[in-house]
């Protein structure tokens, strides 16, 4: 097996995954981890000048960094106020699992009926991947489980919507790194891809989407759980 960091899944063609300067994007990854980690708390104010001296560089990579992070809905922007971070609570998760539950189905009845052998070939050399790794790396898993995604959504012409899905996708895989799948999780993440091969190569695009909409829900309700379980463990 490759080594984890030699596999890096890109977002569909014409996506720019950042669209920042490389230092720019550099502080936004930092940022964003200290956000979801809770270093930086909900609703903190963002100053630039302090996050500049903080991370030893000029106030134009920080504004990058924020306007990327507002835009994933990380931070918010208040007139007078400035930038603060926005709470990543189970509302935040439900809205954006949510979105996805409503545009995957679209996006995935449009693949299953313009879908190549190629495209399916590509599709169980991935899942391959992924039962090969079997959830021993959750990194490359991730990596792998999205691009397997992306084989489905990269060709699709509403390029807002595949967008859309690219960075609300980046926004749970960031989130969803603090927990690790259950065993049940596990077994239905493996079995409904397989499903989903298997209406992909029959055609049958209408069960397909229903699928898609049963995963993605399963994939934010498994986070939410686990976001329960630490509010509760906490609050004890």
């Amino acid at each position: 097996m490759a080594e984890t960091r030699e596999f890096k899944a890109e977002p569909p063609a014409g996506i720019d995954p950042l669209g920042a300067s490389s230092e720019g994007a550099s502080l936004y990854e930092l940022i964003r981890e200290d956000i979801i980690e809770g270093r930086l708390a909900a609703n903190e104010r963002l100053v630039v000048t302090d996050l500049a001296r903080r991370h030893g560089t000029s106030t134009n990579p920080v504004r990058e960094a924020l306007q990327l992070l507002r835009g994933e809905g990380f931070v918010t922007f208040l007139p007078n106020r400035g930038a603060r971070v926005r709470p990543i609570d189970q509302d935040f998760v439900r809205d954006i699992y949510e979105i996805g539950v409503l545009i995957e189905p679209a996006l995935t009845r449009w693949f299953v009926n313009m879908a190549t052998d190629e495209d399916i070939a590509e599709l169980e050399r991935l899942q391959g991947l992924i039962e090969e790794n079997n959830f021993a790396d959750t990194f490359r898993h991730s990596e792998l489980d999205t691009a397997f995604h992306t084989v489905m959504y990269q060709r699709h012409y509403n390029r807002h919507a595949a967008e859309l899905w690219w960075k609300h996708r980046e926004v749970l895989r960031a989130v969803s790194r603090r927990f690790n799948f259950t065993l049940a999780r596990r077994a239905a993440i493996i079995r409904e891809h397989r499903e989903l091969i298997a209406h992909v190569k029959a055609g049958n695009a209408n069960e397909a989407a229903e699928l898609i909409a049963r995963h993605v829900e399963g994939s934010g309700r498994h986070v939410l759980e686990h976001m329960r379980a630490r509010s509760a463990a906490r609050a004890g």
